[in-house]
């Protein structure tokens, strides 16, 4: 399935084959095309009715050939079980046991989220969540919801708020971190006195910070100034929604430590949160990136009404001009890449999308972001897109043309016409 995902991937469409290999390709012979009709009126002439035993489904034979497949089949499946029973049994540890507090910066939808996850996990863990509106502070404490963005969800009795860092961060043995990229910096400097040099920080902001280009894992230890404050960037296809609905989703946690991972991994894995591992952090926090901005130009298409196939051959672009910047293929094939970018685009929930079509609606792009509650990290990252291309001299059509419609220098309809127009080159 990776070598499939890797295929596709590796056919930018807008950088796609040359002018002479697309005019044969797209011909066809006359005795070609005579050949199809002549099928299909064959065919059509003589359609058997509705009665032929021909047309109507046959029951499989009990033979011994479907037995045996349906032996193999059950077989395989119950290897998979006892597989999974006895990894789980090998690798059980007691991190969750041991940890006792957990800290969240930020109470928006998603930091809203992983906090009741978390406080699911373990009756007795605390789990504070700090808060800047003290009305939202308010609601937790005493109706047990984030009247801002959960209003009708319910938060378990563990999870706290607070507006003090100091007594958020005291003694938090992990720290959720959902302060939105371009906010980060800044929070971190405010707080970094009361944060524990070893306490680990799990990021869940995903985004490029304008103008430096920094990523959380630069972020996070610059901001506290400690280099070697521990770091994970949790990411992949989740809708906070979704995850406090309890709905089946898969994530992935990287960091350079290994053990870290693990531990974290272990910390919010659960039946119905599945936790991968990987060390390639700037291919995850890339990918996390850099999809808000695709997420954006499938919007647009949406909302130009521009089609399918327009979608597919931009999205399929869109995914090679990150690739190209993703250190291993198989995070571009993973949870964090393929994933989060089918999830952001495709999916109305999104953010990102919902300014995209807004976009491609006619709507400026002032009144669409006064109007939301939340932030789409794609419009602050599109600003990065240009200088990012320039550091590691890559041609980023689809995801530049996104930053200019933002910048308000090219219209939605003149970005297509243009992406259009680029020369008809070899895949890469």
């Amino acid at each position: 399935m990776a070598a499939l995902f890797e295929t596709s991937f590796a056919t930018p469409l807008f950088f796609s084959s040359n002018a002479n290999n697309n005019n044969s390709a797209t011909s066809k012979s006359p005795s070609h095309d005579l050949r199809f009709h002549h099928t299909h009126t064959h065919t059509h002439s003589h359609t058997p009715s509705s009665s032929s035993p021909s047309l109507q489904p046959q029951p499989e034979p009990d033979s011994d050939s479907t037995r045996d497949r349906r032996r193999a089949v059950r077989v395989a499946w119950e290897k998979l079980v006892r597989w999974s029973r006895s990894w789980r049994s090998k690798n059980k540890t007691d991190v969750l046991e041991r940890t006792k507090k957990v800290v969240v910066l930020g109470g928006g939808s998603f930091g809203t989220a992983m906090a009741a996850h978390v406080a699911n996990r373990k009756a007795e863990l605390e789990v504070n969540m700090l808060v800047r509106d003290p009305q939202v502070c308010f609601s937790i404490n005493e109706r047990h919801c984030n009247c801002k963005y959960f209003p009708d969800h319910w938060l378990p009795d563990n999870v706290v708020a607070t507006t003090d860092a100091k007594s958020a961060l005291l003694n938090a043995d992990y720290c959720l971190h959902a302060v939105p990229v371009q906010f980060s910096a800044s929070f971190l400097e405010s707080v970094a006195d009361y944060v524990d040099p070893s306490l680990p920080f799990i990021s869940l902001s995903k985004g490029l910070e304008l103008n430096t280009l920094r990523m959380m894992a630069q972020i996070i230890p610059q901001a506290l100034r400690n280099p070697r404050q521990p770091f994970v960037a949790l990411s992949g296809p989740s809708f906070a929604l979704e995850l406090m609905n309890k709905l089946p989703t898969a994530m992935v946690v990287a960091s350079k430590d290994k053990k870290l991972a693990n531990k974290v991994q272990q910390l919010l894995a659960s039946s119905h949160l599945r936790i991968s591992t990987s060390s390639d952090v700037t291919g995850v926090e890339i990918a996390g990136a850099l999809k808000n901005v695709l997420a954006i130009a499938a919007g647009i298409v949406e909302g130009m009404n521009l089609g399918n196939n327009s979608m597919a051959a931009l999205v399929s672009q869109g995914c090679s001009e990150i690739r190209w910047l993703a250190t291993k293929p198989t995070t571009i094939t993973g949870l964090s890449g393929t994933g989060d970018i089918m999830l952001t685009c495709f999916v109305n929930l999104s953010r990102n999308r919902t300014v995209g079509v807004r976009l491609g609606l006619g709507e400026k792009l002032e009144d669409i972001l006064s109007s939301m509650n939340q932030v789409a990290e794609g419009v602050s990252t599109a600003g990065a897109v240009i200088a990012l291309a320039q550091k590691y001299n890559v041609k980023m059509p689809v995801l530049t043309a996104v930053a200019r419609i933002i910048d308000n220098e090219l219209t939605p309809k003149k970005a297509v016409f243009e992406l259009m127009s680029l020369p008809q080159v070899e895949e890469v």
